[in-house]
């Protein structure tokens, strides 16, 4: 009996052999001229196999696609007359054979889908989740600890040095005082001391109820010390620059807040952020981060989409996960439309008092002088600029004082401050707020958030 009369007209198995043979998958494949040993199986095949596996079923280990080349009849007939590879060949043609990451695959299948069914890129529906690793939860390193730690270390370090100074101030040699030491400089002085002090390291007294000379107390006093720096440099080293955590059993994971299980715990959890794109209900583009915020997410995911698609979604549509000041100045060096919400966006759609509140600091008027000015008339007067921490473009902000909220009736309503009344603008970050508020309430702005919400 012929497989192809047993499987369903409307299995899946059909359209994914309909999308793969109009794509080269040659060029994903190493080619090796092989002149001993067994022949090689049929590597168009074996991708094609593996390819319907994790489709189906997601992450799969190798010996489960293995049974189901034995047991499924559609991997059978995906087959064809060949023999159900063993987990060891799949294996070696995943780490060997394959020659190019999954993502130029999935971007060359989206290429043929696309133009296919049509789909417009001008419109990209944008949310992540943070999916919690397949990590010990309690495996936690903090970097902010390792670096108050090491400066702990390099504060007994210094007084170390005083010791060992003071023993070895006959031989008129001193060892430099720092406020920060340096791993190889430790180690050099270790070797100095060793030397001037007559002390081998391979004698050494070691166990309990043994009297320890001075010398060997500092030798394993630094040892130690250097061996803690180490240790601190080391995972520091794992959290890079842009986390502050990660996990000893899955280094690639972040320590982040997930959402709040069935019993209401909120704790943080090693994972990852996981973003997707959106298209016509076609996935575009989809990247994995460290990141715990969705706002540092925007960017890279973009980025991706334009390196895949070469363009720029001009309608990036996001929750106000994404709605920040540097995403919203990113969106105008790449001319993208504005349509990711901010965080009070709700508040300032639906509550009238509150957007129009004539106390708001953004709703004072500006004078001549570009200084803000209350509802009673007085003016405030600019006292300094800040830089906003994070801030990738030199946004700042300006705080202002009201020159006088002595004797004004209107106080108790403006503010609960006992002196004069400070705020702080930002008036292009306001402005880039009014755009996102007028884009998402307009009509076609108000499709667009139906459409993400399905």
């Amino acid at each position: 009996m012929e497989i192809e009369k047993i499987i369903e007209t409307t299995d899946p198995v059909y359209t994914f052999c309909e999308v793969m043979n109009h794509i080269d998958l040659s060029k994903y494949l190493t080619t090796e001229d092989r002149r001993i040993g067994r022949p090689r199986y049929e590597e168009e095949t074996l991708l094609k196999v593996i390819l319907f596996a994790f489709m189906e079923n997601g992450y799969e280990s190798l010996r489960k696609i293995e049974k189901l080349c034995k047991t499924d009849i559609r991997f059978m007939w995906l087959l064809q007359d060949n023999p159900p590879p063993s987990h060891s060949t799949i294996g070696n043609f995943m780490n060997n054979v394959l020659n190019r990451k999954i993502d130029e695959i999935f971007a060359d299948i989206n290429s043929y889908i696309f133009t296919v069914e049509n789909v417009d890129l001008n419109h990209v529906y944008i949310d992540g989740t943070k999916i919690e690793a397949n990590a010990n939860k309690y495996s936690w390193v903090w970097k902010k600890s390792c670096e108050k730690n090491r400066l702990k270390v390099f504060a007994r370090i210094t007084e170390l040095l005083g010791e060992m100074n003071e023993k070895i101030s006959s031989f008129c040699v001193k060892f430099g005082i720092r406020e920060e030491y340096a791993i190889e400089y430790l180690e050099q002085v270790q070797q100095q001391y060793v030397k001037l002090c007559g002390f081998d390291p391979e004698t050494a007294i070691r166990g309990r109820g043994h009297h320890k000379t001075i010398e060997q107390r500092h030798y394993d006093k630094l040892s130690e010390y250097i061996s803690r720096l180490k240790k601190y440099a080391e995972h520091i080293k794992i959290c890079g620059d842009e986390r502050n955590s990660y996990s000893k059993t899955d280094h690639d994971a972040t320590f982040m807040r997930m959402k709040k299980d069935y019993m209401g715990n909120d704790q943080l959890l090693p994972g990852y952020n996981i973003q997707l794109g959106v298209c016509d209900e076609y996935i575009a583009v989809f990247d994995v981060k460290q990141y715990a915020s969705d706002m540092e997410c925007f960017k890279p995911l973009i980025e991706k989409f334009n390196q895949i698609y070469e363009k720029y979604s001009e309608y990036p549509v996001a929750d106000a996960g994404y709605g920040s000041f540097n995403n919203y100045l990113y969106c105008e060096e790449h001319g993208m439309k504005k349509y990711m919400k901010f965080t009070m966006y709700e508040k300032e759609s639906k509550d009238k008092k509150y957007r129009d509140d004539p106390y708001r600091a953004v709703n004072f008027p500006i004078d001549t002088d570009g200084d803000p000015i209350c509802p009673n008339g007085k003016k405030f007067h600019y006292l300094y600029s800040r830089p906003v921490r994070g801030n990738k473009y030199g946004r700042t902000e300006e705080f202002y004082q009201c020159e006088d909220c002595s004797n004004c009736l209107q106080k108790e309503k403006c503010c609960k401050c006992k002196g004069n009344r400070k705020i702080r603008l930002n008036e292009e970050l306001t402005k880039f707020h009014k755009e996102v508020l007028c884009n998402l309430n307009s009509i076609h702005g108000a499709l667009l958030r139906m459409n993400r919400s399905i």
